[in-house]
């Protein structure tokens, strides 16, 4: 299979083959609503890749593809709560639709649904995806604190923000990498190695997705354009604004992220002006840009053919030029 597409709707098709639940319909509906939102898929499409690219076959990885979707979509649920966020890909997100009380519930049951995914695997094989399926898990709530801590601080770094990107969103893209790899027997250098790529990729597509969050259509991106300006969130783009932009820039981006107005649409452009004034539009996509060229770096190094590397790189290529 030599088609990220393919990859996909392969996955699709067994994403509804085998999350088909029923009763407490109160409990499920949400499960079943936030799945079929529908999204890239990236990470499961990784992991199914990753998997045929050392020799295994995809369909071997499909239950841990599965695992790191529905754990994706459960860390979804939970963030939209803690954001008051009232869309997802869209649409109304599922604390909106129902409360948050389903919310919480729902997305506690997605969680373990997504480890039950790894017990058909042999025991050795269940052995490692789960270390890394708990390690990863962990780090994706350390990180979601990390961005609820810096909300109210005024001296978070870059070095500290990446960290909390890393954790909140590489890790498991990272993560969902090592276990196509891990199904597919291969060596632990390579599993390392893959993990790496996966790691600096995901950085990447954070600082893409920020970017987004601000700069992004409405129409395709489908979360709320300026979300994070509105929850004073410390980006990229606000720590490299405040590195380099005029002094009277720096005070106006400190009082705009000290306040929450009623209506928002003021601050959100006002801010923009001040991301695009100061450079940190350009410097948010020459990171990009860095951290992407740093995955490729790890894949010139794995002991694969070409037409396989060839297939990760397109894949990175795609992400950075990507508007939803």
């Amino acid at each position: 299979m030599d088609s990220i597409s393919q990859y996909r709707d392969m996955f699709v098709t067994e994403l509804k083959a085998k999350t088909q639940y029923s009763e407490p319909k109160n409990l499920y509906e949400p499960v079943s609503y936030i799945l079929d939102l529908g999204g890239k898929r990236l990470r499961p499409v990784l992991t199914l890749m990753t998997a045929d690219i050392f020799g295994g076959k995809a369909k071997e990885a499909m239950d841990a593809a599965l695992a790191v979707e529905m754990f994706h979509n459960f860390s979804l649920v939970h963030d939209d709560i803690m954001d008051d966020a009232p869309l997802r890909r869209g649409k109304t997100t599922v604390h909106e639709k129902w409360d948050v009380n389903t919310g919480i519930l729902s997305g506690d049951a997605m969680l373990i649904l997504a480890y039950q995914f790894f017990e058909s695997y042999p025991a050795e094989t269940y052995k490692k995806l789960t270390a890394l399926f708990s390690k990863t898990a962990i780090e994706v709530c350390e990180g979601q604190q990390y961005d609820v801590d810096f909300e109210t601080r005024d001296d978070v770094t870059i070095p500290e923000y990446i960290k909390m990107i890393e954790y909140k969103t590489s890790v498991l893209v990272a993560a969902a990498m090592e276990m196509g790899a891990i199904v597919a027997g291969a060596s632990e250098p390579d599993c390392k190695s893959i993990y790496e790529f996966g790691r600096n990729l995901g950085i990447a597509f954070q600082l893409q997705d920020d970017f987004l969050d601000a700069f992004g259509d409405p129409k395709t991106f489908g979360k709320q354009v300026g979300g994070d300006i509105l929850e004073n969130k410390k980006t990229f783009l606000y720590l490299k604004s405040l590195e380099q932009g005029t002094k009277e820039d720096q005070e106006s981006l400190l009082h705009l992220y000290s306040i929450q107005p009623e209506e928002g649409s003021t601050k959100v452009e006002t801010v923009k002006t001040i991301f695009e004034e100061s450079g940190a539009v350009e410097a948010t996509q020459s990171a990009i840009e860095a951290y992407t060229q740093k995955a490729f770096e790890v894949l010139d190094g794995l002991q694969l053919p070409d037409s396989k590397k060839n297939l990760l790189r397109v894949f990175g290529e795609n992400l950075m030029r990507r508007t939803v």
